[in-house]
């Protein structure tokens, strides 16, 4: 077999091995970009927990201490669908005594339509009461 003739006969191989591997790749690029948004959820959420704790740790003498801490848990997390937020403040609101601020948002990770897991993201956050 002649150079020429085996030339011929491979035409079209990169383009047959690329569509076989295509979808794959796809496949990780998707699940790649729906863990982004996952992460940046966590992050999002543990910050506002954060922030939501520190406000209530400094809130004991305010007429509403748990609506301070939940206004500054939603305002920390404006790019979270409220709606879907829950947040939970629990304290005896005496000095020296521990508040927590905990929060849940609802995720799901889905590959071309395809639903591969759900659940909640927790996070929860203690700081002492001044």
């Amino acid at each position: 077999m002649n150079t020429k003739t085996r030339l011929r006969d491979e035409k079209g191989q990169a383009m047959a091995e690329f569509a076989i591997v295509l979808p794959v790749l796809c496949l990780v690029f998707f699940g790649i970009f729906q863990f982004g948004v996952l992460f940046n959820n966590y992050v999002t959420l543990t910050d506002a927990v954060r922030a939501g704790a520190r406000t209530a740790a400094v809130s004991r003498d305010d007429a509403d201490p748990v609506g301070a801490a939940t206004t500054a848990v939603r305002n920390s997390s404006a790019d979270l669908n409220q709606s879907s937020l829950n947040v939970t403040v629990t304290s005896s609101w005496t000095a020296g005594s521990d508040v927590t601020v905990t929060a849940t948002y609802p995720y799901s990770i889905s590959l071309l339509g395809l639903i591969v897991t759900s659940g909640t993201l927790t996070s929860k956050t203690t700081e002492r009461v001044e």
